[in-house]
């Protein structure tokens, strides 16, 4: 049998307000002897509060949307899990949407997340560099922040609302490959681009070229480990020269790898391979992968943590640190094929 509401307050000898008060969380004062034996006669009959019905009233403080990319790509997957450690020891609870980075389906996420009365909304991945994005998004963002919500966006957004934000330096992460390159004595480098629509590839780039110049050859493919396979043997078929093979996100750099060596070219003897992100997977390959590591799993617990926050009103930010991680898929430059 179902308990209510009424027969905790009757068993705990308190009106059916007090008890509402003390079991919906309400920072409404409250008599300490009143609220444990409201809290223990909850206990006691196995009392549950109707979260949807405190949501529709409230809003569910505890409720936290994610809107991410892919939950399969793996550098979301490193945030969910960050984030989800910490909503669990907190005992909030998350909502995962993906939205394939879709300015449409992100723009439906957040009024899908509104509905739903959460407390805290977090729009996880870089933003878009087409002008429509910016506008869109602020009205999105605006909206939820009049709703109540408190709102955190992770990566670089350009945005015309004020809300929390979890933030890495990728120009610096390209430019600390890129160094790493050149030092190697790699002049000539191909990079394995994904979405240049995204404000991370773009600054990933960025950092490059401000190394490397025009030593840098840039394909924009497709952001897997398949788009990495497919596109190695044709950039290195139109650039010959090339000594070292860097994707933006670990996945494109590993599938590059498992084509090199089907083509039975030794890495990283005849030519290099990096990528970014340090995925788990990257440590245990073999050669193990040159990367830069971004602390994925920090950067979701930031986002909650700052969430939470600024529920009370505390717009906060964090700038998390990038850190190269130099493994065994690179090496000093081989003499060029061209």
């Amino acid at each position: 049998m179902v308990v209510n509401l009424k027969e905790v307050a009757r068993h705990a000898q308190v009106s059916v307000a007090t008890a509402s008060r003390v079991l919906s969380g309400s920072d409404y004062p409250v008599n300490d002897d009143m609220r444990r034996r409201v809290e223990a006669s909850a206990n006691e009959l196995g009392y549950v509060p109707n979260a949807q019905a405190q949501g529709l009233l409230w809003g569910n403080p505890r409720a936290v949307g994610l809107v991410v990319g892919d939950v399969g790509d793996p550098y979301f997957s490193g945030m969910v899990e960050g984030l989800q450690a910490l909503a669990t020891e907190l005992q909030y609870l998350v909502t995962v949407v993906n939205t394939r980075r879709s300015l449409r389906h992100e723009l439906d996420a957040f009024r899908t997340l509104r509905a739903h009365r959460v407390g805290i909304a977090i729009l996880a991945g870089s933003g878009l560099v087409r002008p429509e994005y910016p506008e869109a998004m602020t009205v999105a963002l605006q909206a939820a922040k009049d709703a109540g919500e408190a709102v955190v966006t992770v990566g670089r957004h350009t945005l015309g609302v004020e809300v929390s934000t979890v933030e890495v330096d990728n120009v610096e992460a390209g430019r600390l490959l890129g160094r790493h390159l050149r030092d190697l004595g790699h002049a000539d480098v191909g990079v394995l681009a994904g979405s240049m629509d995204l404000t991370s590839t773009v600054d990933r780039v960025k950092g490059l070229r401000e190394v490397l110049g025009e030593g840098l050859v840039v394909r924009e493919i497709e952001a897997t480990r398949d788009g990495g396979w497919n596109a190695a043997g044709p950039l290195l078929v139109e650039h010959p020269g090339l000594t070292a093979l860097v994707g933006t996100a670990d996945q494109m750099a590993i599938g590059a790898s498992a084509w090199l060596r089907a083509d039975g070219r030794r890495v990283p003897d005849e030519i290099s391979v990096a990528g970014c992100n340090d995925i788990w997977v990257s440590r245990d390959l073999v050669p193990s992968l040159t990367t830069v590591h971004l602390p994925l799993q920090e950067m979701g617990a930031a986002a909650l943590r700052l969430g939470i926050a600024a529920r009370d009103g505390q717009i906060g930010h964090e700038h998390l640190q990038v850190e190269l991680v130099v493994r065994e898929s690179t090496g000093p430059a081989a003499p060029s094929r061209q």
